[in-house]
């Protein structure tokens, strides 16, 4: 991503004008669609040119067929898609579509498009409920339970398709005609879309203009000017030679199995989450039920600190947490409470920051918005002494009771009891050994058990995570003078009553390896509180007596950003079916679910959620500590 573009946290959207009910861009003076009927100009010229229908049908059990777009516009061309494979595709089948927009639609704009086709309106209600804020970037959007994803990049088509790693089937060249936007079919994009494509890849175009069928000719496809739709005499279609290098976009799922060590957030999120994809998924942990660590607290709190800076760190965070947000509701909504929540400005550093924060920043108001402590009070039912950021799509959640639903699935099988004792590989395999009982083994093996997944690597070499013991304070909703409606979080956070309790904390307690809950944990936590919101507490004597909790031990990193991806060894080479997925710290609700979409697709070989700016953020390799050359 470009430094101008860094520099704020939202895109400029599109520019519309209506015109008789029809979407026009002001910025280019031309239509979305065809005026006489959209949809049909979409059937014909992509669909229809790429084959797309008998190819749907053709798909074998399981498989992901993938769509590239260069232009995504209102959505009708990615509609019309899914609305065809949903009628023509097996139903075990997966449609991922990878498409760029520069200027996107408002949510507003974009359901008054989609409002012209009723027959779209299942899919159309759907894209609504996910569409993301104005914001640069990847976005992945799931949907149709999750047969049809959607990786939508804002910003420059050459600068997605430099960032993103997929292979496409099919490309619909759309966008606004080469004469509005001729930075859409410079020479370097078009290497880029031959880049991405596979052996046998097609590909279909509004255009007809001779220097277009050139520059696909000279990056390896084979055009021709076929008719066009209604008043456009010709168009232009392709495709790349069966014998041209290039790869299947994805293997079959159900001829893989995976094991899955630990099943806290991490695990149970990245077990369904291929579990949906088809693939056969053991989950292995010691205790008798899932949740039992880091992710057992009664509640949970949904949030990113971001940072000042819209740099790469920020990024991720921001895209974890709107994927978290999207996730939740969708896929475990009677563990989800959606509260909205408030970042307390609760000290003077926290208000310098935050005050920094916002005057380098713009994010969306749907994201974040300032507020007074007269604002912040009346969101959060609580008498705030300070203003802060709230966040509205934020919330808290029961981990426990998300970590039991994400396993309620026929393609899981828990293991519970299993205390782990070696990883090894063995005959193409990997196999998970444990004290008294049968060996587990699968094709692909992923450590997700927190701080404990050190003990399991089977490699040398010293990586840098570490436990970080945090102790969570719960008090009867009867020892405060309020109670809260909303998260809110500062010196510490305070989650709305879960029953007759409520949950405060957590200490951060570094190289304190006591398992067991301490007085002095809950004075802490108790104290903090206070001090972030005087007052709170009737009596803080008889709190710090009623108080009980819990001890967890969080995993974090040298950098405490995720560990995502490839087990390597010392050298960096890359242990073959082995993966990592922990270092989430204190946010695993925010990170979980986007790190295992991440880690999913790479384990199936389909399109990756994280472009390779963030990639690189999450790579087990960085977490290497730096040894001395070895001797020869």
């Amino acid at each position: 991503m470009s430094q101008g573009t860094l520099a704020y946290a939202s895109i400029e959207t599109a520019d519309i004008e209506w015109r008789d009910g029809q979407p026009v861009s002001r910025r280019f003076g031309d239509v979305y669609f065809s005026r006489d009927n959209g949809l049909e100009e979409t059937r014909h010229v992509f669909l229809n040119q790429n084959n797309l229908g008998s190819r749907f049908s053709a798909l074998q059990s399981g498989e992901c067929f993938v769509v590239g777009e260069t232009g995504f516009g209102t959505g009708l061309n990615f509609l019309a898609t899914w609305h065809a494979f949903l009628a023509q595709a097996p139903a075990d089948a997966h449609l991922h579509f990878v498409s760029v927009e520069r200027f996107p639609l408002t949510r507003d704009d974009l359901a008054a498009a989609l409002n012209l086709w009723p027959e779209l309106a299942a899919q159309a209600g759907q894209l609504l409920a996910v569409y993301p804020p104005p914001v640069p970037g990847s976005h992945r959007l799931v949907m149709a339970e999750s047969r049809i994803r959607l990786t939508l990049y804002l910003g420059d088509a050459l600068e997605a398709l430099e960032e993103l790693d997929f292979t496409a089937d099919a490309w619909f060249l759309d966008g606004f005609a080469p004469a509005c936007n001729p930075e859409l079919w410079e020479p370097s994009l078009v290497q880029q879309i031959r880049a991405h494509s596979r052996a046998g890849s097609t590909l279909a175009t509004f255009t007809a203009a001779g220097r277009i069928r050139r520059a696909l000719a000279d990056a390896g496809f084979r055009v021709e000017r076929v008719p066009g739709y209604g008043p456009k005499r010709d168009m232009t279609s392709g495709s790349l030679a069966p014998e041209s290098t290039g790869k299947r976009s994805s293997e079959r799922p159900q001829d893989r199995s995976v094991l899955v060590v630990g099943a806290g957030i991490a695990g149970c999120l990245l077990a369904r989450n291929l579990a949906q994809r088809g693939i056969r998924v053991v989950v292995a942990d010691q205790a008798q039920a899932p949740g039992a660590g880091a992710s057992g607290n009664p509640q949970g709190a949904l949030y990113a600190k971001l940072g000042v800076q819209f740099n790469a760190q920020t990024r991720l965070a921001l895209g974890s947490l709107l994927f978290a947000q999207r996730f939740y509701p969708a896929v475990t909504p009677h563990a989800w409470h959606g509260t909205g929540l408030l970042m307390m400005a609760s000290s003077d550093q926290e208000r310098a920051r935050q005050d920094k924060f916002l005057a380098g920043n713009h994010y969306p108001s749907s994201i974040l918005k300032p507020v007074d402590e007269s604002g912040a009070s009346d969101l959060t039912g609580i008498p705030c002494p300070d203003g802060g950021l709230w966040f509205p799509d934020s919330g808290w959640l029961e981990p426990p009771k998300v970590c039991a639903l994400l396993l309620d699935h026929p393609h899981i099988q828990p293991v519970f009891g299993f205390r782990a004792t070696r990883l090894l590989p063995c005959n193409n395999h990997w196999c998970l050994s444990g004290e008294g009982q049968q060996d587990l083994m699968a094709d692909d093996v992923v450590l997700a058990a927190g701080h404990e997944v050190r003990k399991l690597m089977p490699v040398a070499g010293e990586y840098r995570m570490k436990p970080i013991r945090g102790q969570i304070t719960r008090l009867p909703l009867e020892q405060l003078t309020v109670s809260p409606r909303a998260v809110v979080t500062g010196n510490r956070y305070l989650n709305p009553p879960l029953g007759n309790t409520l949950v405060t904390g957590a200490t951060f307690d570094l190289r304190d390896p006591d398992p067991q809950e301490r007085r002095d944990s809950h004075l802490e936590n108790l104290e903090a509180l206070q001090t972030m919101v005087p007052g709170l507490l009737r009596t803080p004597a008889e709190a710090l007596e009623k108080a009980t909790g819990r001890v967890a031990f969080r995993c974090t990193t040298h950098d405490y950003q995720p560990v995502v991806g490839p087990l390597v060894n010392d050298r960096k080479e890359v242990l073959e079916g082995a993966w990592l997925l922990t270092g989430f710290g204190s946010k695993g609700l925010m990170w979980g679910p986007l790190m295992a979409e991440y880690l999913a697709d790479r384990i199936c070989g389909q399109p990756v959620a994280l472009p390779h700016s963030l990639m690189r953020r999450v790579d087990p390799a960085r977490c290497l500590a730096k040894t001395p050359n070895r001797l020869p």
